[in-house]
C-alpha cells in the first residue's frame, strides 16, 4: 500500500484527493499537510487530522502537492532531502521557480502538470496534430474558472499556448480569462480561418477528474528513480 501525503489538504483539491484516496485500497493517506499556523485548529479532512509538521514527509512514500508556489517549494526541499517522489499540481510558478523544480528532478522523480485531468492531457496530444497541420489559422484560447482562482491565465491555458506555438511556430493571438461563480475549469481553443472555424473545448464537471488523475500519477511516479515527468508521460507510459 502506498503511504501518501497530501499538501494543501484543506483546499478544494486537497480534500477531494483525500476523499478519493480513501476509496482506493492501494493507497493510505498518512499525512494531511497545511501551512504553519493554519487557522482552524484540530480540523480534519475525511477523518484525517490536518497538521503543519512538514518533517513528517519523511514517513510517506509519495507526496501530492496542490498548495501555493511558496509552500510547494518548501515541500520540494524536504522531498529532495528525504528522497520522496512528488506529484505537483500547484500553478502560478515563475520561470525561476520552475527551474528549481527541474533541478530537484535530477534527484527525485516528479510529475509536474498544470492539469491532472486525463481528458485535458488527451486534448494536449490532439492539439499538437491540429497546430502542426492547420497553418495560417488565427488561434485564440478562452479559459474560465471560479472566482477564487488566483492566477490568470490559468496554467492549463499557458500550457495549451506553449503546445500550439511549439507545434505550429506561430503565436497564439490571445488568451481570454474569465473568473465567474464556481466554474471548475473550462478551456476552449478556437482555430479560425477565412473558410472555416474549428473549436476544441474541454469542460471539467467536477474537481474529481483532477484528483483521480493526481492519484494515478502518484501510483505511476513511485516506480521512477528520478526525472521530470508530465501527465502525458503517465497516461501514455512514456519513458525518459
Amino acid at each position: 500500500m502506498i503511504k501518501l501525503a497530501v499538501c494543501g489538504a484543506a483546499g478544494r483539491m486537497g480534500s477531494r484527493i483525500i476523499a478519493l484516496a480513501k476509496l482506493d485500497k492501494a493507497i493510505s493517506v498518512n499525512l494531511a499537510l497545511e501551512r504553519p499556523n493554519f487557522s482552524k485548529e484540530a480540523v480534519q479532512v475525511e477523518g484525517i487530522r490536518i497538521t503543519d509538521e512538514i518533517d513528517k514527509l519523511s514517513d510517506v512514500d509519495c507526496v501530492i502537492d496542490f498548495s501555493q508556489p511558496g509552500a510547494t517549494l518548501e515541500h520540494l526541499k524536504k522531498c529532495v532531502s528525504f528522497k520522496k517522489p512528488m506529484v505537483i499540481g500547484t500553478t502560478g510558478f515563475s520561470e525561476q521557480e520552475v527551474g528549481l523544480i527541474k533541478e530537484a528532478s535530477k534527484t527525485i522523480p516528479i510529475v509536474f502538470s498544470p492539469n491532472m485531468s486525463i481528458g485535458v492531457n488527451v486534448v494536449f496530444k490532439v492539439l499538437k496534430d491540429l497546430a502542426s497541420t492547420l497553418k495560417g489559422y488565427q488561434i485564440k484560447i478562452i479559459e474560465a474558472h471560479h472566482t477564487h482562482k488566483k492566477d490568470a491565465p490559468s496554467g492549463t491555458a499557458k500550457k495549451i499556448a506553449q503546445i500550439i506555438e511549439n507545434a505550429s511556430g506561430s503565436k497564439v493571438s490571445g488568451i481570454e480569462s474569465i473568473r465567474e461563480g464556481e466554474i471548475v475549469g473550462d478551456h476552449e481553443i478556437i482555430f479560425d480561418a477565412e473558410f472555416d472555424t474549428i473549436t476544441l473545448k474541454h469542460s471539467a464537471k467536477s474537481r474529481d477528474i483532477f484528483a483521480s488523475g493526481a492519484l494515478a500519477a502518484a501510483k505511476w511516479v513511485i516506480n521512477k528513480k528520478k526525472g521530470l515527468f508530465s501527465m502525458e508521460d503517465c497516461i501514455f507510459n512514456h519513458e525518459k
